[in-house]
C-alpha cells in the first residue's frame, strides 16, 4: 500500500485490481496474438470475450446499484462510468482511467495491424472498464445531494381541483420535464 494514502481512497481495491489485472493479461494474449497470431487466436478471443461479458455484467449490474442510489444522490452517466465531476479519489480515477485508456488502445491498434482477424474481438474489451468503472463508482463513489424541486403552490391546486380533468396530467409531466431540466 502507497505510504500517506488514507484507507478510504482505497475503498474497492478489488475492483481496482481485477482491472488492473484483467487490461495486463488482455495486452499480453493481443500483443501475443499480433505477433504469432496461429495458436494464439482462439485464447485470444476466449479472453476478449470472457472481459466483455464480465464487463456486460458489470456495467448492468453497477446500473442497479445506482438506480438504487440515485433516490438519494444525484447520479450522472457521465460520472459513473467515466469518472468526471471528482466522484472518486484521484488515485483511483488515475487507476481506472489508465486501464481504460490502455485497453482502448491496445484494442484499437491490434485491430489496425491486423484487421479482418480475430484481432477484431479486442474492441469488445473496453467494455470491461466501464463496467468496472461504473462498479466502483456505483458502490464508493461521492454524488451530491439529489435534487428535487419543490412543487409550485398553484400546480397543487389546480391538479386537486381538476383531478377528472385532462390538465392534471399536464402539470404532471411539466413537473417531471422541470426535474429533468438541469440534466439536458
Amino acid at each position: 500500500m502507497i505510504v500517506g494514502v488514507t484507507e478510504t481512497v482505497w475503498q474497492g481495491r478489488r475492483i481496482i485490481q481485477a482491472d488492473i489485472i484483467g487490461t495486463a493479461i488482455f495486452t499480453v494474449v493481443t500483443v501475443v496474438e499480433v505477433v504469432v497470431m496461429a495458436w494464439m487466436r482462439p485464447v485470444a478471443v476466449a479472453v476478449d470475450l470472457g472481459l466483455f461479458a464480465i464487463g456486460c455484467a458489470t456495467f448492468l449490474g453497477s446500473y442497479a446499484i445506482a438506480l438504487n442510489r440515485s433516490r438519494t444522490d444525484e447520479i450522472g452517466v457521465a460520472s459513473l462510468y467515466l469518472l468526471t465531476n471528482k466522484v472518486a479519489p484521484k488515485p483511483v480515477r488515475w487507476r481506472l482511467w489508465a486501464a481504460l485508456a490502455v485497453q482502448c488502445v491496445v484494442a484499437v491498434t491490434a485491430a489496425s495491424v491486423r484487421p479482418f482477424t480475430t484481432a477484431a474481438f479486442g474492441v469488445l474489451v473496453p467494455m470491461f472498464g466501464l463496467g468496472l468503472n461504473g462498479l466502483w463508482t456505483a458502490r464508493y463513489g461521492t454524488f451530491g445531494p439529489r435534487v428535487v424541486p419543490a412543487k409550485t403552490a398553484e400546480a397543487d391546486d389546480d391538479a386537486t381541483t381538476d383531478e377528472d380533468s385532462e390538465t392534471a396530467p399536464d402539470i404532471e409531466a411539466e413537473t417531471e420535464m422541470e426535474q429533468n431540466a438541469p440534466h439536458g
